[in-house]
């Protein structure tokens, strides 16, 4: 009964306004319009940060794929990851670059409704691996002995397909809903992509179940991944706390930690944009927020997982070492 009434109140809206001409057809992305004269070093900073972003995360790809001992799971996760995190950044760096050379930044409704997809779905499916490389080095710490024949090959292909599959389901089936909105309101959007709030403020309707429908799908996969990443790393850090020997302890640890670096660096940025209150200045705080949290993290990772990996940087070594041609005298 509730969709109905509000299929019909859509259907009137999109009818009346159709006939006043007030539909609209593009939005206008603002950027950061209060950095007047900073546009060139910030276009130059961020592209040059962007290809760092898309060569480190691809490095981290092949060498995992070229180098037989790096294939476990823990590195198969990491190539999903860096995967992710490969097309996260691209979803949305470059019309952020465009924001800052032209005048008037502006993109379709059908373009935007494609960039929110595609960087929601990325963003949740991040949650979702990340929450499964707490699983894996929770098997691997907690349970070494069984840790071989629970975290099979297969296993982890379901688990990684799982993820992706979930983090799709859940935006689609919200985007399914918001591209049968009819938009006809303020077509200004005060960010440099094309978030889901500025979006339903546009709408000619009621949105409020997309809200709700957005609320609950947020609290799923942002507190609900935290809570099982928690809880794992609570019995992880347990069993190294009964390690005998300081040594042994420092050896364990070292093999969670970039995870756990990684983890600290995304949650913390979305947890300090959804809990802060809603005001004006938060919000350009928050966007800021979004940058560092869409740049500087997929910058990060590969740098995060190499530097305190040594099998990483053996395989990066050897990757990059060339073959010594023998001559024959």
């Amino acid at each position: 009964m509730v969709l109905r009434t509000y299929f019909l109140a859509r259907l009137s809206r999109l009818s009346r306004d159709m006939r006043n001409g007030t539909t609209i057809t593009e939005f206008i992305l603002l950027g950061f319009p209060d950095i007047q004269g900073l546009q060139i070093p910030l276009f130059i900073v961020i592209f040059f940060i962007y290809i760092l972003t898309l060569v480190g995360n691809g490095v981290i790809i092949v060498i995992v794929w070229a180098e037989p001992r790096l294939q476990i799971p823990m590195y198969f996760f990491l190539c999903n990851l860096s995967f992710l995190e490969t097309w996260y950044t691209t979803t949305v760096i470059p019309k952020l670059l465009e924001t800052f050379v032209v005048a008037r930044a502006t993109i379709s409704i059908p373009c935007c409704l494609l960039q929110s997809f595609f960087h929601f779905f990325l963003g949740t499916t991040e949650f979702f691996i990340l929450t499964i490389m707490s699983f894996d080095r929770y098997l691997a710490i907690c349970k070494p002995l069984r840790y071989p024949t629970i975290m099979t090959s297969n296993l982890c292909l379901q688990l990684a397909l799982s993820s992706w599959m979930v983090g799709f389901t859940i935006v689609f089936c919200q985007m399914l809903l918001l591209i049968q909105l009819p938009f006809c309101g303020n077509n200004v959007i005060n960010h440099f992509y094309c978030d889901v709030g500025p979006i339903l403020k546009a709408a000619c309707v009621d949105t409020s179940i997309l809200e709700l429908l957005g609320l609950l799908a947020t609290i799923l996969v942002i507190p609900g991944s935290l809570l099982f990443t928690v809880i794992s790393y609570i019995y992880i850090l347990s069993t190294i706390l009964q390690i005998p020997s300081a040594t042994g302890r420092q050896k364990t640890f070292s093999t969670c930690a970039s995870h756990l670096t990684v983890v600290s660096l995304l949650y913390g940025a979305v947890l300090f944009m959804y809990l802060r209150p809603t005001t004006h200045s938060s919000f350009k705080i928050n966007k800021v927020v979004s940058v560092l949290n869409t740049i500087l993290t997929p910058l990060l990772n590969p740098f995060i997982y190499t530097i305190r990996n040594k099998e990483v940087k053996a395989a990066l070594r050897k990757t990059m070492t060339c073959p010594k041609t023998h001559h024959p005298e």
